[in-house]
């Protein structure tokens, strides 16, 4: 596309030296040099007004095929790269995915996800976790534990998630995330499969007795408002791929909870291009 336009500025050149721009005092002539910039301006500003107005119109219909809208943002365009997941995936020799562990608080979570990214890197498999606590220190610090910003808070984890997937990086989340809403908003971004909903599944007396960080306590002298477990609900998965439980009343030991997994995703083929 080639833009063509002109800027025509008219003036008259003074014929007599003697009041030619050369004898002025040195005020006036700060005066008509701040004056001439100023006209310049103006004119370029104009003409660039002019000419954006004319692509616009002229050529609009054919930008706007390529336009598209993504949440509030309008007139934006996605741009594929030419290195795409699954070169990035045989460059990892592994599938990336994300494994969403799910559950109320005390019940074993990140004890979890360090474990399976232990058991994943001895393998020589690239993992990343977003732990819940972690990531409201930086990324989601400006959101509270109202209901709305929960939901905000799982969004975003849930989108970042679905980037290190796509590098082809295996991505724990380790994240109450209590609503069922959320978890599946995050499921529908990934393609079928890669997401793969861990429930922790321990009884609220168990989580409580644990109660490592002494929130339960906390909640309970009424302290904390909107606790999950206390006075919060916590929506449990109906379909999740996997389900750790308690066997009686033994928990599992963290590497045997991390074994279950890893032979999941060893089982769906995700431990290799």
């Amino acid at each position: 596309m080639i833009i063509n336009y002109s800027l025509r500025i008219d003036f008259v050149r003074a014929k007599s030296t003697k009041v030619g721009f050369a004898n002025f005092p040195l005020s006036c002539r700060q005066n008509v040099t701040s004056a001439w910039s100023k006209f310049v301006s103006a004119k370029w500003k104009e003409a660039s007004l002019k000419t954006s107005t004319e692509i616009n119109s002229n050529e609009g219909s054919v930008c706007n095929e390529n336009l598209s809208k993504g949440g509030k943002s309008m007139n934006i365009v996605w741009h594929k790269c030419s290195v795409e997941k699954i070169d990035r995936q045989e460059l990892l020799q592994q599938r990336g995915c994300v494994i969403w562990i799910t559950g109320l608080s005390g019940s074993g979570k990140s004890t979890l996800a360090c474990a399976l990214t232990r058991a994943l890197h001895s393998r020589g498999k690239l993992t990343y976790v977003l732990d819940g606590d972690n990531i409201r220190h930086g990324l989601n610090s400006d959101l509270t534990f109202k209901p709305q910003d929960r939901a905000e808070n799982i969004r975003r984890i849930g989108e970042v998630a679905k980037l290190f997937s796509d590098a082809g990086v295996i991505c724990i989340a380790s994240v109450i995330s209590p609503y069922r809403k959320d978890r599946d908003a995050c499921r529908s971004i990934l393609p079928d499969g890669d997401f793969i909903e861990v429930f922790m599944d321990m009884p609220l007396h168990v989580c409580e007795a644990r109660d490592p960080k002494g929130l339960y306590k906390l909640a309970r002298a009424g302290k904390i408002e909107g606790f999950t477990g206390v006075d919060d609900p916590y929506e449990a998965p109906l379909n999740s791929e996997i389900v750790i439980q308690m066997e009686g009343e033994v928990c599992s030991s963290p590497e045997v909870m991390a074994e279950k997994v890893v032979c999941y995703l060893d089982a769906k083929g995700y431990l290799q291009a």
